[in-house]
C-alpha cells in the first residue's frame, strides 16, 4: 500500500465564510475525496493551500504543528 502525501495537521474545523479547514486549507469535500484523488490533483490542491490558509477568519485556540514549527525555525 502506497502512503498518500496530507497536508492535514490534526486540527479539524472549518472556517465558517471561507468552508476550508483551518488546520489544512482543505475543504470538507477535498478532505473527504483525498485518498482517490489522483497524486496530481493532490498536489494541485497543496499548491493551492498557503493562499487559502491566509483568507481564513477563526485561528487555532491551541499551537498547531505548523506554528510550533515555525516558532523552533526563528529561535535557531
Amino acid at each position: 500500500m502506497t502512503k498518500i502525501e496530507t497536508p492535514c495537521i490534526l486540527v479539524c474545523s472549518l472556517d465558517d465564510r471561507t468552508g476550508y479547514c483551518f488546520g489544512c486549507g482543505r475543504t470538507r469535500d477535498e478532505v473527504w475525496a483525498w485518498s482517490k484523488m489522483t497524486p496530481e490533483t493532490r498536489r494541485a490542491v497543496m499548491a493551492e493551500l498557503p493562499a487559502r490558509l491566509e483568507t481564513v477568519e477563526r485561528k487555532p485556540r491551541r499551537e498547531t504543528r505548523r506554528t510550533r514549527m515555525a516558532r523552533e525555525r526563528s529561535a535557531v
